[in-house]
């Protein structure tokens, strides 16, 4: 890709998650900022992950995945999920795991377990759609967003 497409691509800001599975008795986790809402009925949710990358295979054979809705304070949680060995990042965490057996980041301000639907190509990235069956809103507060390449948080404010 361009440097030009990707610098106009980063002027849309978007939320920032983590996307957490198991697979072969090893937890799994990568930082995304691609996650969205599909449909409420039924409830349904995607996000694509890079061809290259490491964790694709875990994520297309172990029938789901959990995401973690990160609060504007967890930057440094991101970036944890960004580099380094799958035990590397998940250590030190005091996390819970999801009804499916999938980890859910501490203190994120909502979560999604969810059950791969389908695999969906597109260009040098795969969309996994899936279909949410556990949720919560366990933190209120602002969210972690990404916009032209820096981490920020949604300061809401009534817009006229």
């Amino acid at each position: 890709m361009s440097r030009e497409l990707r610098d106009a691509l980063s002027c849309f800001a978007t939320g920032v998650t983590v996307v957490t599975t198991r697979y072969k008795d090893e937890d799994i986790g990568m930082t995304c900022s691609s996650f969205n809402s599909v449909s409420l009925d039924p409830a349904m949710a995607l996000w694509s992950i890079q061809k290259d990358a490491a964790s694709l295979e875990a994520f297309h054979q172990s029938g789901g995945y959990t995401i973690s809705v990160l609060g504007a304070n967890q930057g440094n949680l991101a970036m944890q999920f960004t580099k380094g060995e799958q035990a590397e990042r998940f250590a030190g965490l005091d996390s819970k795991r999801a009804p499916s057996g999938r980890i859910i980041m501490p203190n994120c301000i909502a979560w999604f377990d969810c059950d791969l639907h389908q695999i969906i190509e597109a260009g040098d990235h795969d969309i996994l759609l899936a279909n949410i069956k556990d949720y919560d809103c366990t933190q209120h507060g602002a969210g972690l967003i990404f916009e032209r390449s820096q981490f920020g948080s949604t300061q809401l404010s009534k817009v006229a």
